[in-house]
């Protein structure tokens, strides 16, 4: 059976959703981080669009909103102005090396949709399919977030993991109720705001804002 037009745009859309997720694995600059985590919220939010056309949700469609203004407009602008303001738009290299990094991600891939197998089963949307690329890019996004020793590239982990937790629920459920959505936008806007003072004050102390010097507290 084919499946209609928007479906397979929608499949599509994770698919790259998926291929950023390792784009952003194997960045090694920031600002490139920055852009590739733009474009997944892009991809994103178009997704959620599409979905909520299809399916008569039009909560989707705020959520689509939401997600376009944050993820594709504010944060990123947010981040590329600390990148500018701090001067850390440099070649960030891994705690563990890229190759590794690539091979433990196919690993996590496999388990995704293996884990996923039997919820999709029982889930009843049209988007079930796509459950198992959800769960993979929250993983991914994860492993982003351990190793990598910069604080900027692990927030970005953060909020990747957060876009993956997102378009799950979309897939197994059409997405979370609104006003759980707007309070998640609330909290993630204001915690990137308090990270962004967060890092001057690390750069401020340290002059740089790799984590590892942090262990210096912790000796004292």
């Amino acid at each position: 059976m084919t499946l209609p037009i928007h479906l397979q745009i929608v499949n599509l859309l994770a698919a790259l959703l998926l291929l950023i997720s390792f784009a952003m694995l194997s960045q090694r600059r920031i600002i490139g981080l920055v852009t590739l985590f733009a474009w997944q919220g892009l991809a994103l939010a178009v997704s959620t669009a599409l979905v909520g056309w299809a399916t008569g949700q039009h909560h989707l469609y705020y959520s689509a909103g939401i997600t376009l203004i944050l993820k594709v407009i504010v944060m990123p602008w947010i981040f590329y102005a600390l990148v500018k303001k701090l001067d850390v738009d440099r070649d960030v290299e891994p705690m563990i090396n890229i190759p590794t990094t690539m091979l433990i991600g196919i690993a996590l891939v496999i388990f995704a949709f293996n884990l996923a197998l039997p919820i999709s089963q029982l889930a009843g949307t049209v988007t079930r399919s796509t459950l198992g690329i959800a769960m993979a890019c929250v993983l991914l996004a994860f492993l982003m977030m351990i190793t990598r020793s910069k604080a900027i590239p692990q927030v970005i982990g953060f909020l990747a993991m957060e876009n993956g937790l997102f378009f799950a629920a979309t897939s197994a459920t059409y997405g979370m109720p609104l006003v759980v959505e707007l309070g998640v936008a609330l909290d993630v806007l204001v915690g990137v705001f308090v990270l962004g003072i967060f890092f001057f004050q690390i750069r401020e102390t340290f002059d740089s804002l790799d984590l590892k010097h942090m262990e210096k507290l912790r000796e004292r």
